[in-house]
């Protein structure tokens, strides 16, 4: 196609040629200004003239807006479904650290009124206006449950670590003597230098005597493992208990022996009967207590479990 173009401006006539490419590219923008102006009329319509819409036209805004509400609702309740997982979590790592906290409390010798984990923290303060509240976004809660979650795990495992600790200090207290060997706490003969019966020299007395008439049950003082069960030439029937940490006590000249070598006993549990066997004067109970094969004062031992 030639296009002539004729104009008392131009000194002479000028033509335009038209091949197939221009007319398509022509067609086109042609179409897009159609369509554009379609949609300006149409949006028009809707937003100054709405009774002028077509059925068509409504029902199609209809289902456009109904299909957008249904993908917020979708989207609220994978939230929601999302966030209530968490809380769930949440709310048991709560009620574990309830009762971690119950029980260190107890191991610590706190008071069960100084923390109550079976009710919530009081909270209070004044009202303020609504010009200084914020409202909560899903993405901020999300957040603040995500950073709470991490705060309760870290919390949880800390906690762990002080019961482990905690649990550690009562069983190496239950491996070192604390409690008499007899009920009877009074004894005949102290810890340290005295004259020897037999001798009648100043001698070492590297233990307490229990002066209790014979057949008296006699306890181990912690729990350990027996080490030694037999007649000993100066102990007379002999219990030897390792306490672990090179801690021994040994209770000495018994009528019968109630344990064997190799046995598991526990603080207070029965090992003999008192006697009079071995080096000794009359019936009664030789207790010692060594620490790295050196003999130590029982009475120590005894006064710090009281204390």
């Amino acid at each position: 196609m030639n296009i002539i173009l004729v104009s008392n401006r131009f000194a002479k006539a000028r033509s335009i040629s038209l091949t197939g490419t221009h007319l398509a590219v022509l067609a086109i923008l042609a179409a897009l200004m159609f369509v554009a102006a379609v949609l300006a009329a149409q949006y028009a319509i809707v937003r100054f003239q709405p009774g002028m819409m077509s059925n068509e036209l409504r029902a199609w805004m209809a289902s456009a807006q109904q299909d957008e509400q249904q993908k917020q609702e979708t989207f609220m309740h994978k939230s929601l479904d999302t966030l209530a997982m968490r809380l769930g979590q949440m709310q048991a790592q709560v009620l574990r650290l309830n009762g971690l906290g119950a029980r260190l409390a107890k191991m610590s010798g706190m008071k069960p009124e100084e923390f109550s984990f079976d009710k919530p923290p009081a909270q209070g303060g004044p009202y303020l206006p609504s010009a200084l509240q914020q409202q909560v976004s899903m993405s901020s809660m999300e957040q603040q449950m995500a950073e709470l979650n991490e705060l309760l795990s870290d919390r949880s495992d800390k906690l762990v670590a002080l019961e482990t600790l905690l649990m550690q200090d009562k069983l190496s207290k239950k491996l070192l003597p604390s409690v008499p060997p007899i009920n009877e706490v009074w004894y005949s003969s102290n810890f340290g230098w005295r004259i020897d019966p037999f001798t009648g020299k100043n001698a070492m007395h590297e233990g307490v005597d229990y002066m209790v008439p014979e057949g008296t049950p006699i306890h181990a003082s912690a729990g350990g493992v027996v080490v030694y069960a037999d007649m000993h030439p100066q102990y007379g029937n002999m219990v030897e208990i390792d306490h672990g940490n090179e801690v021994v006590t040994r209770y000495a000249h018994a009528s019968k022996l109630l344990v064997k070598v190799g046995q598991m006993v526990r603080r207070g549990d029965e090992i003999g009967l008192s006697g009079s066997t071995g080096r000794s004067t009359g019936p009664h109970l030789h207790f010692e207590v060594r620490y790295k094969g050196i003999a130590q004062n029982p009475v120590r031992f005894l006064e710090n479990a009281r204390s």
